[in-house]
């Protein structure tokens, strides 16, 4: 595989309410330290490390967050981090880099990759990421990296798959399989048939593709986002161009407008471990724990009290008594006290507190 050749855009827009107070609209999850180590954001740029050559690696965000990108990564190319002038949903935003990367290389293969997602396995990881990159290359299809379900999860999308694909000529050694048709979020019925049936994975969120096909894919389904990519291509003032276009664009997901549509897309099944990272409760596997499964980055003595989350900014002493199973996260200016039963409804709280806390 040819590096020279190989793009990647990371997305890291999003508001990442779900970890109010620590996260603000300035800083959403993947600018978090949540782990006690690199950002979300700094681990999927270290990730690429020999994949992908940084000048060939696209960050978009948003304007709201990109002064703390750009402070957050002062080594990366500045003119690689551009900031979306509009929320416009993940569509117009992909739209964005495939023009950004056909102004450089109309034949590259290229790779979108969220920001926000916990991937360990790094050597997994990239070998992976070789396979599907091979794939796009050799064949005219989209590649999805899929992750195997754990649970009958219904907050994550799914795709149902079918036969297994065979590209000739194929060096790396995955497994590839057909799409059937995306499906949305389901209830929880329908997320347990889907884990029972053993042909579904989990929406990654992960796509490899290269330029020809995706091109061709966004001619026939999406002209709107297809007019988009040829004015940046052809732009004699790319960032006016963006400037003005981009605002214009409907809002939309790329799984709506572009993957439910195309005409072949193939599946991978990620063989290395994926975390999603979507609430409190998700952070808290991965922090200290004591006898009566509290959960805590700080100092923490507790009497009757288990199943705990907790996470201060300042790692100062907690102390818990008689309770249980609830959410407590301290920052310098705000203290979030929930159950854990309502972690998903945490976002709701950002509304009606001061706007100087969002």
């Amino acid at each position: 595989m040819s590096t020279s050749s190989t793009y990647a855009v990371i997305l890291a827009g999003g508001s990442g309410r779900r970890f109010w107070p620590l996260s603000r609209d300035s800083r959403p999850k993947q600018l978090l330290n949540l782990f006690d180590g690199a950002t979300m954001l700094e681990q999927a740029l270290h990730r690429l490390d020999g994949l992908v050559p940084k000048e060939n690696i696209l960050i978009l965000t948003n304007k709201e967050q990109e002064a703390s990108v750009r402070a957050l990564l002062p080594d990366h190319p500045s003119e690689n981090i551009l900031a979306e002038p509009a929320k416009r949903d993940t569509a117009p935003a992909i739209a964005l880099g495939i023009g950004w990367v056909a102004r450089r290389d109309p034949t590259a293969t290229m790779m979108v990759l969220p920001a926000d997602q916990l991937i360990k396995d790094s050597v997994g990881f990239q070998q992976c990421l070789t396979g599907a990159v091979e794939i796009a290359s050799r064949s005219p299809a989209i590649v999805t990296l899929g992750i195997k379900p754990t649970w009958a999860c219904p907050s994550y999308g799914y795709v149902e798959r079918g036969r297994r694909a065979f590209i000739s000529g194929l060096k790396s050694q995955v497994a590839v399989y057909e799409v059937e048709r995306f499906r949305e979020k389901p209830n929880p019925d329908l997320a347990e048939q889907f884990l029972a049936s053993g042909n579904f994975t989990w929406n990654s969120g992960m796509f490899i593709w290269s330029l020809p096909t995706v091109v061709k894919e966004l001619s026939k389904h999406c002209p709107e986002l297809m007019h988009f990519v040829n004015e940046i291509i052809h732009s004699t003032d790319v960032t006016a161009t963006i400037a003005h276009q981009f605002a214009l664009l409907h809002p939309v997901s790329i799984d709506y407008a572009l993957m439910e549509n195309a005409s072949h897309v193939l599946n991978l099944e990620a063989t290395f471990d994926w975390d999603d990272v979507g609430s409190w409760i998700s952070v808290g596997k991965y922090l200290a724990t004591d006898d009566s499964e509290n959960a805590s980055n700080s100092p923490l003595v507790q009497i009757d009290s288990a199943g705990n989350i907790v996470f201060t900014s300042s790692k100062i002493q907690v102390t818990l008594l008689g309770v249980n199973d609830l959410i407590i996260v301290q920052t310098p200016d705000a203290i979030l006290v929930a159950d854990k039963n309502c972690a998903d409804s945490i976002k709701k709280l950002v509304d009606l507190v001061p706007k100087s806390l969002h």
